[in-house]
């Protein structure tokens, strides 16, 4: 765009605007894209994972907890009041079945009365985190993040962790206080190769001070059990993604070397090295590999119930990568080469483009306002929703090109 009074005006092609929201496509299709849209998953069984919904309509809070898939709330219950799960482990589809009353599914039928192998939470009422409410919540004004736990898979408000969210959490994984307490011993991992817990709560300078003697302090216990360059050492301690990933490489490297002798968890148990058991614990991409497959080791994660996470298909990250194979996979097979909008505007002159422009920003605009309406209400935007806001703004738009045949000469 020509610059104004000798300033350049920053300017966005249409290109950066379609690619921005190609972007947020990809990250729905890696929720929604690892489960079907057309099929009730029940004859699957016990699905590792899948997007799930909880119809409020159905299962009103004060009855029994139930889960439908992604299939499901589209054709068995449009247009009733959902709460949006995400994504959860080994479930089986809930919908028809005993809980539901005289309703049957209408994808498949023929269903057990209950699915004993669920797990359900306060989650299935639209209640989350120890504070026990909605999300979004009417009544908090307060902005923050939700993470979920990986091992209960209940979301927290970042504030209600007890321990403050590190940078880049969502390339890590969480499991709450609650959740570390019921399995003491992934406090002696947390000690060798979790997240550090953040020290620094406030850009102050007396706090910066505090937090340079701390880490001083720190550098020289560990420069003490495990010695190493004091470069790396400091690396450890500061909360950077960058350092995090060196961090988690060195790890790597210390667990890989002590796991020919025999049990990790026992040669970290008898290093002495501790974390004190409070607040939630982050953990590093990949750090699951690090955790000990001894056979005593498996039979303790199975007895305290987390044998998941000696799987690293189960990772969340792991189904959003599936979902974004299998939506690149459909859009390669359904048609050859580039997307033929973005091709189009090569094609364009540069007015054309503008025009273009302004008419995308007022139909996105629209269809944000539009789409709001859904999630005030907890309602699922079915395909049948997205057809009727496109008829809308052909009507309008075809109103407003009959306005312009009339005018005043």
């Amino acid at each position: 765009m020509a610059a104004n009074d000798g300033e350049e005006e920053a300017t966005v092609s249409l290109v950066d605007v379609l690619e921005e929201d190609e972007e947020l496509e990809n990250e729905a299709s890696a929720v929604l894209g690892g489960s079907d849209s057309e099929k009730c998953s029940y004859p699957e069984g016990y699905v590792k994972r899948q997007a799930l919904y909880a119809c409020n309509t159905c299962t009103p809070k004060g009855g029994e907890p139930a889960g439908i898939c992604l299939a499901c709330s589209y054709k068995c219950h449009e247009g009733h009041d959902l709460f949006e799960l995400y994504t959860k482990r080994n479930f089986r589809c809930d919908c028809g079945n005993d809980k539901f009353g005289e309703k049957e599914c209408k994808l498949f039928a023929d269903k057990e009365k209950v699915n004993s192998g669920n797990k359900y939470s306060h989650n299935f009422f639209g209640l989350y985190c120890t504070c026990d409410r909605p999300y979004p919540d009417p009544e908090d004004e307060v902005p923050d993040e939700m993470i979920q736990c990986i091992a209960c898979e209940d979301w927290f408000h970042g504030r209600h962790l007890g321990c403050t969210v590190p940078d880049c959490v969502e390339l890590q994984e969480m499991i709450c206080e609650s959740c570390m307490n019921k399995t003491p011993f992934l406090w002696n991992y947390a000690a060798h190769i979790a997240v550090p817990p953040i020290t620094k709560v406030s850009p102050c300078k007396g706090e910066e001070d505090v937090k340079v003697e701390v880490e001083n302090d720190e550098e020289e216990k560990v420069k003490n059990e495990n010695p190493k360059s004091s470069g790396d050492e400091k690396v450890q301690i500061n909360g950077t993604s960058a350092c995090k990933r060196k961090h988690q490489e060195e790890t790597e490297g210390s667990s890989e070397e002590g796991s020919c002798s025999g049990c990790r968890l026992r040669e970290m148990k008898a290093s002495g090295r501790s974390r004190t058991p409070q607040g939630s614990v982050f953990w590093p991409s990949a750090w699951r590999t690090k955790l000990c497959t001894c056979a005593d080791c498996k039979v303790l994660y199975t007895d305290a119930g987390v044998s998941f996470l000696m799987d690293e298909m189960d990772t969340v990250l792991a189904y959003e990568n599936k979902g974004k194979s299998t939506e690149q996979a459909e859009q390669a097979s359904g048609a050859e080469g580039r997307d033929p909008l973005m091709s189009a505007l090569n094609n364009l002159d540069r007015v054309q483009q503008l025009e273009i422009i302004h008419e995308y920003n007022d139909m996105k605009t629209e269809l944000k306002d539009y789409l709001q309406r859904f999630a005030a209400e907890g309602k699922v935007v079915t395909p049948e929703d997205i057809r009727h806001f496109f008829e809308q703004q052909q009507s309008r738009k075809r109103r407003r090109a009959n306005a312009g045949q009339y005018y005043c000469s």
